[in-house]
């Protein structure tokens, strides 16, 4: 049986708090290509707006795109109170995407603020 490939939908957002919404099926390139200027005279690029502030994933591309629509037609103060409810800092969630995991090292830890 075919398995479709999960879709997202994705707020980024550059230092002017300057938003950009968008639909993916692989969210890792999609994001190197946000990252690197690769289309330099695209929104994002021109506003450098590069920081994944928001992800919702769906298991139906249909689905992605009818939210992406949707998140489009929402003022801007309602795109904002989604990202704070879910990210308050605004920090970017694809910052330690493609860096090294450090090995396992045979211990385990005791977990913290217990």
């Amino acid at each position: 049986m075919y398995q479709e490939k999960p879709a997202y939908v994705y707020i980024l957002c550059g230092d002017s708090k300057r938003l950009y919404i968008g639909v993916t099926t692989d969210i890792e390139h999609r994001m190197w290509q946000h990252k690197n200027y690769i289309y330099p005279e695209s929104f994002s690029a021109r506003y450098d707006i590069h920081r994944l502030v928001y992800l919702e994933r769906f298991s139906d591309i249909n689905e992605a795109i009818a939210r992406e629509k949707q998140l489009k037609r929402w003022s801007r103060i309602k795109k904002i109170r989604l990202i704070v409810a879910n990210n308050p800092d605004w920090r970017d969630l694809s910052a330690e995407w493609g860096k090294p995991v450090e090995p396992f090292s045979g211990v385990l830890r005791p977990p913290t603020g217990f």
